[in-house]
């Protein structure tokens, strides 16, 4: 595992939340660690990992995610599939 997935997982579960998370960067975290990402048309995120599966809305403007409730929900996702920077 790269330091750089480790580093972009504590940023979603950091205290209070991180609102400048580079979705690329994300995106390639999530896919290091075997999630399935299809991205939509309408700017949206399916990403399916561990047979679960979460709609994330895309940034329209710029890199990062900065929805704190699309962090949220993100957060709770990894929680279920057990991917946190604690069990990595």
């Amino acid at each position: 595992m790269s330091h750089k997935h480790k580093v972009i997982l504590e940023k979603i579960f950091a205290h209070p939340i991180a609102t400048n998370i580079d979705w690329k960067k994300l995106q390639h975290a999530l896919e290091h660690f075997g999630a399935e990402i299809d991205i939509s048309t309408t700017n949206k995120a399916k990403v399916i990992l561990r047979e679960q599966e979460i709609v994330l809305g895309l940034p329209h403007h710029g890199h990062e995610l900065a929805d704190k409730d699309e962090i949220t929900k993100l957060r709770h996702f990894l929680e279920s599939v057990e991917l946190t920077p604690e069990t990595i």
